[in-house]
């Protein structure tokens, strides 16, 4: 482990340097000295006492960063990989959500902090909408600043509507103590807007204003917001470059020229917008549109907790319409638009700015924030060849080939392993959620919560129905 103002030099790695031409340096070396990138090039010296990484055969990039993660529902990992949306809503909304105490915040929160830096997660958005009270939101924040990571908190509170909590005197003082002059690295607010004609999100987006605080809202979500609610924000004059828009997969056009014409982003959570029924992953669109794209996980109630399978997902859905739309035209594509390079930007640079971040996070260059991956597995037949090393990073690599992690410049894993990361404390506070749940639930609701019904699938007539072989014959008997 290295002192926090203990040089480092990863040295002989295969650079993506991620600036603003995607540079690339093969067998070069990157240097941190302090909290920042002091040098990225070949062949540097190292200063005195520098711990030196040897990044041969391994892969230098910028730390990944999550738009958009409900890191409170973490310790419950796994639990709805059944569901669909549906069952989602009803048992965080409007049911068992109610259960979860502040130190269950605190145990989901703390989880996912260290799931998230041992993936190579440096910077995550908190889309903390289990807020139900203060003392919730002091858990949150106590669990974010427990682990050595860069996060953003996205307050919110789905047990009331905006207007309500945006406005307390509470939720004001909050932001006092926790927020102004705090750790964090930054701060949203999380809310959705109905389109409700009335649109009583008005006072929430006035107290963001207030605050200078983006606001961060699940938009495009099939059978729960629409075109009705970017158009509110619109003409109300509450869409601007800060806000970032989450799934935004079921929107016309005029709602994506909106978002375009006011320098807003989208975060896309490919594997929820697969499996949960939000709508077709909107890449496809958000390319036509020119609209800024970060990507996000949503939940590890669901699924996994890492930006490689977002990569991978959000490349494979987008060419799967292309092929399938033009398979609807009797036509064949035979290059693809998307590429595995620019996926690797929407996981590094889509979020820092859409953060508003840029220019301390998401490259490799001198001056910024040392926020380091090293995606290296000498043990591992899958890290070599690297041949094409973006599509190394989507297609091959995963979360085991993490190597090494540095945040701030403080190594936050090293040889594949956590550094300063108390797991026993973090597995002790999820059990104590997870038997709270159980309990007060009670055995049988938990197992239906988490096994939902299966619908009836009719098989089809087969008219080719042979029931018997005569081997004589070598044929079928009718």
């Amino acid at each position: 482990m290295s002192a926090p103002d203990r040089p480092v030099l990863l040295r002989n790695g295969l650079v993506l340097t991620m600036d603003d031409t995607h540079t690339v340096l093969p067998g070069a070396d990157v240097l941190v000295i302090g909290d920042r990138i002091a040098e990225v090039g070949v062949g540097l010296t190292a200063p005195d006492g520098a711990l030196e990484i040897d990044a041969t055969g391994g892969i230098i990039m910028p730390g990944m960063v999550d738009t958009h993660r409900h890191m409170w529902q973490t310790a419950m990992r796994g639990y709805g990989a059944d569901w669909t949306l549906t069952q989602y809503f009803v048992w965080y909304y409007l049911e068992s959500g109610k259960l979860f105490r502040p130190e269950d915040v605190y145990a989901g929160n703390l989880l996912a902090a260290i799931e998230a830096i041992d993936a190579g997660v440096t910077t995550t958005v908190d889309w903390s909408h289990g807020l139900q009270s203060i003392d919730h939101a002091d858990a949150a924040v106590d669990a974010l600043e427990a682990v050595p990571g860069r996060f953003v908190l996205a307050y919110g509170n789905i047990q009331q509507g905006p207007w309500e909590w945006a406005t307390s005197p509470e939720f004001r003082d909050f932001h006092r103590r926790r927020i102004d002059g705090g750790r964090l690295a930054g701060f949203q607010m999380a809310f959705d807007v109905t389109g409700d004609p009335a649109f009583p999100e008005r006072a929430a987006f006035e107290t963001a204003r207030e605050l200078g605080a983006a606001v961060t809202t699940h938009a495009g979500v099939w059978g729960a917001t629409n075109d009705d609610g970017i158009r509110l924000m619109h003409e109300n004059g509450f869409m601007t470059p800060s806000t970032v828009y989450v799934h935004a997969a079921t929107l016309t056009h005029d709602s994506y020229n909106r978002i375009a014409a006011t320098g807003g982003s989208v975060s896309v959570s490919t594997e929820s917008e697969q499996s949960a029924g939000q709508g077709y992953p909107p890449t496809w669109q958000l390319r036509h549109h020119d609209i800024p794209v970060s990507l996000s996980m949503d939940t590890s109630v669901w699924w996994s907790g890492d930006l490689f399978s977002a990569m991978r997902t959000t490349l494979g859905a987008d060419r799967s319409r292309e092929h399938l739309e033009a398979h609807a035209k009797q036509d064949t594509i035979t290059h693809c638009h998307l590429r595995a390079e620019q996926v690797v930007e929407w996981a590094t640079r889509g979020g820092s700015r859409a953060l508003g971040l840029d220019s301390s996070i998401g490259a490799l260059t001198p001056g910024r924030q040392a926020d380091v991956v090293l995606i290296k597995n000498d043990a591992s037949p899958v890290m070599f060849p690297i041949l094409h090393p973006y599509g190394h990073v989507v297609f091959q690599a995963q979360r085991a080939d993490v190597h090494t992690v540095l945040v701030g410049g403080r190594v936050v894993k090293q040889d594949g392993r956590l550094v300063g990361v108390d797991l026993a404390a973090a597995r002790a506070t999820v059990e104590s959620t997870i038997s709270h749940l159980r309990e007060t639930l009670g055995e049988e609701a938990w197992q239906r919560g988490m096994n939902p019904d299966v619908p009836e699938t009719k098989i089809l007539e087969n008219p080719y129905q042979y029931t018997e072989w005569d081997a004589g014959s070598a044929q079928w008997k009718h």
